[in-house]
């Protein structure tokens, strides 16, 4: 059966379908094609005050120095050690600088030659640490099955090992996942070369993969999980947010389209299309449901538009879908968040190393609090200093008159 798409900009785009469809809600949907349309940002103070959200800058390149610490046989290491690989760890300035700014969590010390500074963990940072450790060993299957639809999301069902790399802190996977394959990996998962000269790990997988709008739209008795059906999306306006009325109406039309899963082919569908574009909503979705803090930098996603298939200009997406996606410029990056993960009706499932990066940043605080007492310590030392030595100037003058009156008197 033929279905014709009709559009006013545009020529008919025809779509082949191997079943019968009595009646679809869709069957005209691009008339009310906006996809082009611009929607002025409106500020959120409360997404842009998540503090998980917009501490993970800071925190990244902290547990990648506690990582290079915890491996050391003594667990403890020089600053020579870590010093020239601050572009390597992220570490924004000097290595031995960005140390210091944490001293609730790295602890310094002199080591035993050459007077260098020596690092290790504080007790505290230490036992999160061991709790960190505890999650990763417990949760294993669940962090391989996160990388397992990330994979399955692409258009060949395959990544380079570059990019999973560049998403672990976003997944969750610790640094090493990838190194000890036979320990976090099962036999579906391959390492394979890639055209371009990459390695690149692929997926074997016939099972059917349900997203988490599809899921909750199951619970809800809203889907069956036939082809084609159409699911809305959870949205969630900021206050303030007002939309004109052709906006508003290409929306409610919007959400009436079927359903697309991220896990699906989509090669048959014109690239213009408004169907399209619902797809490509729902891939982000499904994307940031699976991060730690369903959060990533904007700027981080675009090296996933060549495997998973996205426009050129995916970030549109971000702005002309104001209602799930929020755009914050804190800490002078765009960070991009999934509204409905934080909401009190969500139905996104946590990721279970959200509770230990929390204890790390509330660790991180603390130290804003040590630095500060030592700033008031070192003005109390230096004011008590400064006494002492206009007391004894003061002394010496009033010896040296004493000593002039005598001599006057003789």
């Amino acid at each position: 059966m033929i279905f014709n798409f009709k559009k006013s900009t545009a020529k008919a785009v025809k779509l082949s379908y191997k079943y019968k469809v009595q009646s679809l809600p869709f069957l005209n949907f691009q008339r009310y094609s906006y996809v082009n349309v611009y929607m002025k940002w409106k500020k959120d103070s409360y997404f842009d005050s998540i503090e998980h959200i917009h501490e993970s800058i800071q925190l990244k390149p902290i547990i990648a120095l506690k990582n290079c610490i915890v491996r050391d046989p003594n667990g403890c290491i020089p600053i020579s050690t870590v010093s020239k690989r601050g572009l390597e760890l992220d570490v924004p300035v000097k290595v031995a600088r960005f140390l210091r700014q944490y001293p609730s969590i790295f602890e310094e010390f002199t080591g035993p030659k050459y007077n260098l500074p020596w690092f290790r963990l504080t007790p505290e940072a230490a036992e999160i640490d061991k709790d960190e450790k505890r999650v990763y060993e417990e949760c294993r299957g669940e962090l391989k099955a996160r990388l397992r639809k990330m994979i399955l999301m692409t258009r060949e069902n395959v990544l380079p090992l570059k990019i999973i790399q560049g998403m672990q802190w976003y997944l969750g996977l610790p640094n090493d996942f990838l190194q000890y394959p036979e320990q976090n990996l099962d036999e579906s998962f391959k390492f394979i070369e890639m055209e371009d000269g990459l390695k690149g790990l692929t997926l074997d997988s016939g099972e059917k993969i349900y997203s988490a709008m599809e899921k909750n739209a199951m619970k809800r008795g809203l889907y069956t999980g036939g082809p084609m059906e159409a699911i809305e999306f959870p949205f969630y306006p900021s206050k303030g947010l007002r939309l004109r009325t052709k906006i508003e109406n290409w929306l409610n039309e919007f959400q009436k389209l079927p359903y697309i899963s991220p896990y699906d082919d989509i090669s048959s569908f014109h690239r213009n299309s408004d169907i399209v574009e619902k797809r490509l909503v729902g891939v982000l979705h499904e994307l940031l449901s699976l991060f730690v803090e369903h959060s990533a930098e904007r700027k981080k996603l675009f090296c996933l538009k060549k495997y998973f298939g996205l426009p050129q200009k995916v970030h549109k997406a971000f702005e002309r879908h104001p209602h799930m996606f929020y755009l914050s410029f804190r800490n002078k990056t765009c960070t991009v968040i999934l509204k409905e993960a934080y909401r009190s009706n969500s139905a996104i499932e946590k990721h279970p190393l959200l509770r230990v990066r929390k204890k790390y940043i509330k660790l991180m605080k603390e130290s804003e609090v040590i630095l500060r007492n030592r700033r008031v310590k070192n003005r109390f030392y230096n004011c008590n200093a400064e006494l002492d030595l206009d007391s004894n100037n003061l002394n010496e003058r009033g010896h040296d008159m004493t000593s002039c009156s005598l001599e006057q008197v003789m």
